[in-house]
């Protein structure tokens, strides 16, 4: 389990680092907005690409299983009181949103590009809201969205991050500002598309719903928007780096086996 989970965060990190140098890029020299099924779209140039994409989707399987452990047999020892239950409810929202990811990515490996593509939060919101009470699970998607984004900024600024991540001391301070700003800008992008799911909700409208590309699009339309993409770009970048960070020095505890056993 310690190496998947090590593989998944580093997986996860490469798919940041891409999509916030992609971003960073458009700041730069203008451009759209990618969202991270573009930026694993860029791999498929690159020799041997559908491959490193293949990896990439076996990577996230393993981050998957790991989010599944934390939130399902407490993997982090958080412990069953409210706080507990809700970090580990947190860590299955995770899942739910790199389980996406993931998937993306296979499909990216197998098709090489040829198929999909659009808006898929678009697409999910409008398979959810065709469900019984559809609107209302979709508003809950919402709601556990933006709960994951304030709980990264929180995670981000008040270096809750630290209790993990065994840092070695030479580089401790470079690299504790980088995991900072990561979880910061990436909380903030949360914030955003839980936004747009929560009004795609309200309105019963799924053609709301947007993901990083169009949360990136949206701070580009605000007052001084050129500046602020560029830094929410470089945040995400910050926030790849600190995905392969923690596949280096974060704690990880597989979980015991006593869970899986019945009562």
């Amino acid at each position: 389990m310690e190496t998947l989970a090590r593989a998944g965060y580093a997986a996860r990190g490469v798919v940041y680092l891409l999509l916030g140098a992609l971003a960073l890029t458009s700041a730069l020299w203008g451009g759209g907005s990618e969202d991270t099924s573009g930026a694993l779209s860029g791999l498929l140039d690159l020799p041997f690409g559908r491959v490193l994409v293949g990896l990439i989707a076996f990577g996230l399987l393993g981050y998957v299983l790991w989010k599944l452990a934390q939130g399902l047999l407490d993997a982090d020892g958080v412990g069953d009181d409210a706080k507990g239950v809700l970090a580990r409810a947190g860590q299955l929202v995770s899942a739910g949103v790199n389980l996406f990811l993931m998937l993306t990515a296979a499909r990216l490996a197998i098709n090489g590009g040829g198929a999909g593509g659009g808006n898929g939060e678009e697409k999910a919101s409008a398979w959810l809201i065709q469900q019984p009470f559809g609107p209302f699970l979709l508003g809950l998607v919402a709601c556990g969205v933006l709960a994951a984004g304030a709980v990264q900024i929180w995670y981000g600024a008040t270096d809750g991050y630290r209790k993990r991540l065994s840092l070695p001391h030479a580089h401790r301070s470079w690299m504790e500002k980088v995991c900072k700003f990561g979880l910061i800008a990436r909380g903030v992008v949360l914030l955003i598309i839980g936004g747009f799911l929560f009004y795609a909700a309200w309105t019963v409208s799924p053609e709301h719903a947007g993901g990083t590309a169009e949360a990136l699009d949206y701070v580009h339309s605000l007052p001084f928007g050129r500046w602020l993409y560029g830094l929410i770009a470089l945040g995400l970048v910050a926030f790849g780096a600190y995905g392969l960070i923690e596949a280096r020095y974060r704690s990880i505890n597989a979980p015991s086996t006593a869970r899986l056993k019945p009562a």
